[in-house]
């Protein structure tokens, strides 16, 4: 199974593979050229930044608003994400709970599944074509252990007020007449959920909020963001507010070194499937696929007849390390393609034609977060642990009725202003996010061979020591 990514020539880095299906990053945008004044000033021009440009000038179009861009808009996880537009809890309730109570954590996951409602509206609206088809998200198991987890989260999603139409139960035949996986054993459906194509969708969102009036200055990098003034190589900017909105590159600001770890993630696209090979594995729904193991994978049919398929390849460079390119590890590679292998046998004829990967920001509790110190003008938003896609716009909803000091719904949600320890220093930080990843994949691997329905103890002691539950 690993043969065919070891002597395929595919490409591998370019920044993504979507950015590929659009001729590659396109030229930058100019830099700031001198000193600046704005009502907003926003560092990062991914899907953060650009929807909160958006929504704020929407709301008062009076505004000044300024975006800085170390890169090109999309360089980072918003133009090599897995394309899954999705309303997912993927963090800890409890820990919600504990800061706004029970029902501010039913109205944050109803918030989120409207979102993906509400970027579908907007990209209609708009005329931004990403490819968008909105088929829900389908998770399976393969083994008694997955099937275990996948029954205890059904019963664990019921009892905050998820209901069986925002999430079903399907038995291994139901699956399998959606999406023919080799040996599943049961999943689940939700329908909040979408494909996209990622650099469609900030391609659009970034010519969008420079028709609205709002300037983009690209190759500007942001050396210090302090209480209303951004330091540049090209000027200061100065602000009533400043939005953070940097994600996995959060690290390399100064002062911020240990609050949101740089996590990687990387993925392959197959060259196009022949229609045979779709009238066996099906997937006529466009579903966004992920399983349940430890060490998960996500995939989608793109729109034009690939897999792509992603997971947590070699998770943390050392000091918070980025690979600018995109390029992903041989290794990682051949892991990532065993995993398609074992999910669609028939597709091992099938070669591999792009590999990339990029970084997502994770704080130290899993948890999200979005805030706006009012003494200091400083605003956040991120460590959105890989489901940033729908929850950026949320995150920019939000910061817009914070900075506009308006009282809603938004501004109650329990992710708002909440404080989370940093990380560990180097090496610390280093050796526990390999050792918790060799964890899981020890686990996955000692529930297939075991074929027990009990979650292995390793993976128990490895999310109690990650701090993920």
């Amino acid at each position: 199974m690993v043969a065919s990514a070891r002597h395929a020539d595919f490409r591998n880095g370019d920044v993504s593979f979507w950015w590929s299906r659009l001729g590659g990053l396109p030229p930058a945008r100019p830099a700031l050229s001198g000193d600046l004044t704005v009502d907003v000033a926003i560092v990062g021009a991914g899907y953060t930044g650009l929807w909160s440009a958006y929504y704020l000038k929407q709301a008062d179009p009076t505004l000044r608003i300024a975006i800085i861009e170390q890169h090109v808009s999309g360089f980072g996880a918003s133009g090599r994400n897995g394309g899954w537009l999705s309303g997912e809890f993927g963090w800890s309730r409890e820990r919600y709970a504990r800061a706004g109570g029970r029902q501010s954590v039913i109205d944050f996951q109803r918030a989120l599944w409207a979102t993906v409602d509400e970027v579908i509206d907007v990209t209609n609206r708009h005329g931004i074509d990403a490819d968008i088809v909105k088929g829900g998200a389908l998770r399976y198991a393969i083994n008694p252990a997955q099937q275990a987890r996948l029954d205890a989260e059904l019963a664990y999603e019921r009892s905050w007020d998820v209901g069986a139409d925002d999430l079903t139960a399907l038995d291994a035949s139901e699956v399998r007449q959606r999406i023919a996986v080799a040996g599943v054993t049961g999943g689940h459906w939700s329908p909040h959920a979408a494909r996209i194509q990622p650099a469609k969708l900030v391609r659009g969102l970034s010519q969008l909020v420079e028709e609205i009036g709002v300037p983009i200055y690209e190759r500007t990098t942001a050396l210090r963001v302090s209480p209303h003034v951004v330091t540049t190589d090209h000027g200061l900017v100065h602000a009533g507010v400043i939005i953070r909105a940097t994600e996995g590159f959060t690290a390399h600001l100064p002062g911020h070194h240990r609050d949101w770890l740089p996590m990687n993630s990387a993925m392959i696209a197959t060259q196009p499937l022949p229609a045979s090979m779709w009238e066996q594995i099906g997937w006529a729904g466009n579903e966004v696929l992920g399983d349940s193991a430890h060490a998960y994978l996500y995939a989608q049919r793109t729109a034009d007849d690939r897999i792509a398929i992603g997971g947590r390849g070699v998770p943390y460079r050392f000091g918070s390390g980025i690979d600018p390119s995109g390029h992903t590890q041989q290794r990682t590679v051949e892991i990532l393609t065993g995993l398609l292998h074992r999910a669609f046998p028939q597709v091992e004829s099938v070669p591999i034609e792009h590999a990339w990967c990029g970084v997502l920001g994770v704080p130290r509790d899993w948890c999200a977060a979005v805030g706006l110190d009012r003494s200091t003008g400083l605003a956040w938003a991120g460590g959105y642990v890989g489901i940033g896609v729908a929850t950026s716009n949320l995150a920019a909803r939000t910061l817009t009725s914070l900075i506009l000091r308006r009282d809603d719904a938004l501004v109650r949600l329990p992710w708002v202003n909440r404080t989370v320890r940093k990380w560990e220093p180097e090496p610390l930080r280093w050796l526990g996010v390999h050792g918790l990843y060799r964890m899981y994949r020890t686990a996955d691997a000692h529930e297939d061979r075991s074929q027990s329905s009990l979650t292995s103890p390793i993976a128990r002691f490895a999310s109690r020591l990650a701090g993920r539950h």
